[in-house]
């Protein structure tokens, strides 16, 4: 049994090492990105339009969503409390904080991760990995970095979109329901807002984005020859990224209260 236990711890520290590697590779290319041929530039744009653009109407449905609940709320309990004010330290708080960097990379992770690890992952079964270094081209400059950097851009574009939609468009929706003086809630939100939370949120989306391409594109390459590990691959990549995101986020978090 001890045998077995150590065995198996071996083979995870040596996995560890290896998307530890795997990483440290993907941020020494990434220096040399700029250098690349149109191909790789290309594949940026297209990632960049994929994970950012065409998540816009999921990410605003959402953030308004939740904008508007937590205002609705805040505004109609707080008070009965003498704690009216608060509701704009809870908007940003649940909002820039936390909600807004997690929710969007949780899109990010069912959109783009599962894409990513579908797409590289087929590329390994149908050997056009092979073909990319049979002809001396390394595809982690050519097929990771350029979804590497594409996500990341995208999670950190897309978090500050959707805070901007839960923080401000959320007022006007809720004009409709239960009417706020336009001054009194940007300047007691202003108030609210400090500089910290929005380092702590660019910190959040930017690890996040690192995290998802990273795994979505280690676990695809670890494909071997059947088209049947895809969808395997596909699996741990989503289901990992989920894990190292919220552990991130409570890391983040901890560092900020500390």
């Amino acid at each position: 049994m001890l045998r077995a236990i150590g065995h198996r711890f071996f083979k995870m520290l040596q996995q560890s090492l290896y998307a530890l590697g795997f990483f440290f590779q993907v941020l020494r290319e990434s220096l040399f990105f700029l250098r690349r041929q149109k191909v790789a530039f290309k594949v940026l744009t297209m990632q960049i339009y994929f994970t950012g653009v065409k998540a816009l109407g999921i990410i605003t449905l959402i953030a308004l969503a939740i904008g508007a609940a937590i205002l609705i709320n805040g505004i109609a309990v707080l008070p009965q409390f003498g704690q009216g004010n608060l509701v704009y330290l809870i908007l940003i708080t649940v909002i820039t904080r936390e909600l807004g960097p997690v929710l969007t990379a949780f899109i990010v992770i069912a959109r783009s991760a599962t894409a990513i690890a579908t797409e590289l992952g087929d590329m390994v079964v149908t050997h056009q990995i092979e073909a990319y270094v049979s002809i001396g081209i390394n595809p982690v400059s050519y097929l990771v970095v350029p979804r590497f950097l594409g996500v990341t851009i995208s999670t950190i574009l897309l978090t500050i979109y959707f805070n901007f939609i839960g923080l401000f468009a959320a007022f006007f929706l809720t004009q409709v329901i239960k009417p706020i003086p336009f001054f009194d809630y940007f300047y007691n939100l202003f108030n609210a807002l400090k500089v910290v939370d929005v380092i702590t949120m660019i910190m959040k989306s930017l690890v996040f984005g690192i995290i998802i391409s990273i795994t979505a594109s280690y676990y695809a390459l670890k494909v071997q020859v059947a088209s049947t590990e895809i969808p395997v691959a596909v699996i741990k990549a989503v289901g990992q990224g989920f894990v190292l995101c919220i552990i991130a986020d409570v890391i983040i978090t901890l560092v900020y209260y500390i």
